[in-house]
């Protein structure tokens, strides 16, 4: 397997490497102090780290959710935090017109689980040149992603990241098969645990998802004793008043612990 790098950070070299933020941009200021927070805790914890938030949310369980701030507005806020803190940055797209757009200022283009099958997106995303993040349907068998490995392929571009994020597992709930991680590993490629979203109750809440966030250090440290190259994590400062997934998300208080618990399984497993 050849590790991907995300502007300067190898995945699947052998580091641990986490990509958190918050679920959606919320404003300038939330974001600023979101990715200055995450940045001091990895610091201190010698985790290589990639800032993620979304411009926009196009799959939210209501019409009357907050989306977020656009693309525009979403990617001059996210290349601020390129900018002053100096560390990678990736976010989602939703139509094979937004992917040359987020590439001009994302270091990784990430596919979102419910559109990991539209050959155009994944296409799009490939002809960016930048690495790529494919998160497995909910629907979707793991050997299955073979099929969207092969169509970023077909651009050239081989530089792909796959991500395990639960499966349906009856009406508003999802189930995490770690055995998915070996199966994705399987196709040559780094792997991605998202801790949080696995832990989603989708339309769990009548008008939005729930969630199980009472459960993300136990799947954490599962992953990484599994072998994971990396964690995904939705992380916010206050989820309870977060403007998307709340439920899911891990309090900002509780990461610096959890990330030391984390390396340390981390090294014992490497």
């Amino acid at each position: 397997m050849k590790p991907v790098t995300v502007g300067t950070i190898p995945i699947g070299s052998g580091d641990l490497v986490l990509i958190a933020g918050p679920c959606v941009i919320e404003s300038r200021d939330h974001v600023r102090l979101m990715a200055e927070s995450i940045l001091e805790i990895t610091s201190r914890t010698k985790t290589p780290f990639i800032f993620k938030a979304s411009f926009d949310k196009a799959n939210r369980s209501s019409v009357h959710s907050y989306r977020g701030p656009g693309i525009e507005a979403g990617l001059e806020i996210l290349a601020g935090v390129k900018a002053e803190f100096g560390i990678p940055v990736t976010t989602d797209i939703h139509d094979a017109s937004q992917a040359a757009q987020a590439a001009k200022v994302a270091d990784l283009i990430q596919i979102p689980a419910f559109l990991c099958r539209q050959t155009d997106i994944l296409i799009s995303a490939g002809k960016t040149g930048l690495p790529v993040n494919i998160k497995k349907g909910q629907y979707m068998a793991p050997w299955d992603m073979d099929h969207a490995v092969k169509k970023v392929e077909t651009t050239g571009n081989e530089r792909i990241l796959l991500t395990e994020r639960g499966s349906f597992f009856g009406y508003n709930n999802l189930v995490c098969d770690l055995r998915s991680l070996g199966v994705m590993r399987s196709l040559g490629k780094p792997v991605v645990l998202d801790v949080t979203h696995s832990l989603q109750l989708p339309g769990g809440k009548g008008d939005s998802s729930g969630g199980n966030r009472e459960f993300i250090p136990s799947l954490a440290r599962a992953g990484v004793a599994f072998g994971v190259d990396a964690l995904f994590m939705e992380v916010h400062n206050d989820p309870d008043h977060a403007l998307s997934d709340g439920p899911n998300s891990l309090p900002l208080g509780e990461l610096e612990l959890l990330l030391k618990k984390l390396s340390d399984i981390h090294r014992i497993v490497k």
